[in-house]
C-alpha cells in the first residue's frame, strides 16, 4: 500500500500563508486520487481540496476556494496544498489522503482509504 506523510504545519498569523506537502512511499501517486482533508478538536473531518492523477481536474471545498491551492508532483511523489490569506478558522489538523483511482475526486473521507498522521496548523487572530 501507500503511505502518507505531511508536513509543514504550524504557527502563522491570520493573513499569512503556509505550505504543507504530503509525501508518499511504497506506491506512485500517479495510480492515486489524492485529497486533502481537516478535522478542528470536537468536529468531524471535512473535505478541503481533491485533485486527480494528473492535476488537471481539481476540487476545492467553498470555505477554501481562492484561497487555498492544491498541487501535486508525480515525479517527486508528493502532493502539496499552499494555504494563503488564512483564517483562524481555517486552525486544524490537515490530513493527506488517497485512493486508488486516478480520475474521480471524491469529496466523502470514506472515498480515500489510505491517510496520512496529519499536520498540525494553528492560525493566531
Amino acid at each position: 500500500q501507500v503511505q502518507l506523510v505531511e508536513s509543514g504545519g504550524g504557527l502563522v498569523q491570520a493573513g499569512g500563508s503556509l505550505r504543507l506537502s504530503c509525501a508518499a512511499s511504497g506506491r506512485t501517486i500517479s495510480n492515486y486520487v489524492m485529497g486533502w482533508f481537516r478535522q478542528a478538536p470536537g468536529k468531524e473531518r471535512e473535505f478541503v481540496a481533491g485533485i486527480n492523477w494528473s492535476g488537471d481536474d481539481i476540487y476545492y471545498a467553498d470555505s477554501v476556494k481562492g484561497r487555498f491551492t492544491i498541487s501535486r508532483d508525480n515525479a517527486k511523489n508528493t502532493v502539496y496544498l499552499e494555504m494563503n490569506s488564512l483564517k483562524p478558522e481555517d486552525t486544524a489538523v490537515y490530513y493527506c489522503a488517497a485512493n486508488r483511482n486516478r480520475e474521480f475526486i471524491g469529496s466523502h473521507p470514506n472515498y480515500y482509504g489510505y491517510w496520512g498522521q496529519g499536520t498540525q496548523v494553528t492560525v493566531s487572530s
